[in-house]
């Protein structure tokens, strides 16, 4: 057997062996992921159903809506605020200075680091009610599941530092409830600051017939407040970990 058969033969080898680990690895990831975001999508209509319910009591005015948008997408809608849950369908790894390479868990076996993620995002109801495609949202939430249906989140709150490093068991309907429901109460916190008048001074005759024909006044609960204007307004829309 010459040398270059033999090299074919172990690169061949190789080839088979990564395919076999870390390729099917990376399918146990996608589907714990898509079985915990159906989960995710139970618990959407769940608590919307009965916070609708409880609030139609208290005030009819207020909106509580969830839905299935599709197989990777669903919303949640909290009165003025609508939370946007999308799950990546791609596997992802961490850079090798992530905490998580410290602990014993990845250390024994390394492919426990490999996740999927559910990124939450947080807009408002209007934005998507009025179809201003240039509205902001911000992520305020990413759940990470492994190929064991272990997790963890990366959030702000109280909720964020809980669920910080992976869980002990697999992910389950009531963890996913508690999560949703911290996110549900930031996001009511997380009010709608109107921009510096410096900012919104000037318009156009054209800009200004193009609000009013598609309501299309740029928006976001921090819009106009940027490092210069105000740091800690900034630090309060964005996912810091």
């Amino acid at each position: 057997m010459s040398d270059s058969t033999s090299n074919l033969n172990t690169q061949k080898e190789h080839i088979l062996t990564l395919l076999k680990e870390k390729s099917a690895m990376k399918q146990d990831v996608f589907r714990h992921t898509i079985y915990t975001f159906g989960m995710v999508k139970e618990c959407i209509k769940e608590i919307a159903s009965e916070l609708h319910i409880d609030i139609q009591r208290l005030d009819n005015r207020v909106i509580v809506l969830g839905e299935e948008v599709n197989d990777y997408a669903a919303q949640l809608r909290i009165a003025g605020d609508l939370l946007e849950f999308f799950m990546h369908t791609n596997v992802f790894e961490f850079e090798k200075n992530h905490s998580m390479f410290r602990t014993g868990y990845v250390k024994h076996n390394p492919f426990n680091s490999y996740c999927g993620i559910i990124n939450v995002y947080n807009f408002l109801s209007d934005s998507f009610k009025y179809n201003r495609l240039n509205d902001l949202g911000y992520l305020i939430c990413r759940i990470f599941v492994n190929r064991e249906m272990k997790f963890f989140i990366e959030a702000k709150g109280p909720v964020g530092i809980k669920y910080s490093s992976f869980s002990n068991e697999p992910i389950t309907k009531e963890q996913i409830k508690e999560i949703i429901n911290e996110l549900i109460i930031f996001v009511i916190g997380f009010d709608l600051y109107t921009p510096p008048a410096e900012q919104v001074k000037e318009v156009s005759v054209n800009e200004i017939q193009e609000k009013i024909s598609s309501i299309n006044l740029r928006t976001g609960k921090r819009l106009g407040y940027g490092y210069g204007a105000s740091p800690k307004a900034e630090d309060d829309t964005n996912l810091y970990i």
